[in-house]
């Protein structure tokens, strides 16, 4: 277990972009060889710069096809984008769909780039509590693990 400081809008509204601590459990390829759920808040090395470490939810594992939210322009209307998550990744994006860097940017992470998946806030103590596992506006239009134990 470690404690990692979350700092910036991405992750708003479950966390504070002032900055939350979070406890981290350190992630280990579970049987099926995944080192995600769906839904988790998870800890990964930044794709952009590999010197930083990035928290966001991965939202689509290896093999999911999921439909992902996307700005079209200035006046952020909302659209979708239809993406395949290729074996062995994880689709991560910020639960603020308007100010987050995140795989509509830099694409699907490689499942060895996640160090650790977040469970509780510590800090602020007033919002101590338990970091929520959601899926928001993410369509899982084919599930991946569905596909793997029909095989």
């Amino acid at each position: 277990m470690d404690l990692t400081l979350c700092v910036g809008p991405s992750m708003m509204p479950t966390l504070n972009p002032r900055g939350d601590v979070v406890l981290v459990e350190r992630v280990r390829a579970a049987a099926t060889g995944r080192t995600a759920r769906r839904g988790d808040v998870v800890l990964a090395i930044s794709p952009t710069d590999p010197t930083q470490l990035v928290l966001k939810r991965a939202v689509g594992l290896g093999g999911d096809v999921i439909d992902v939210p996307c700005s079209l322009g200035r006046n952020f209307r909302m659209a979708t984008r239809r993406v395949r998550v290729p074996p062995g990744s994880v689709w991560l994006q910020g639960d603020n769909d308007r100010n987050s860097t995140d795989s509509r940017d830099y694409g699907p992470v490689p499942e060895t780039m996640l160090r650790g998946r977040a469970l509780v806030r510590v800090w602020p103590p007033s919002e101590c509590g338990w970091v929520e596992n959601s899926m928001r506006d993410v369509v899982v239009v084919h599930d991946g693990l569905a596909a793997e134990t029909t095989r």
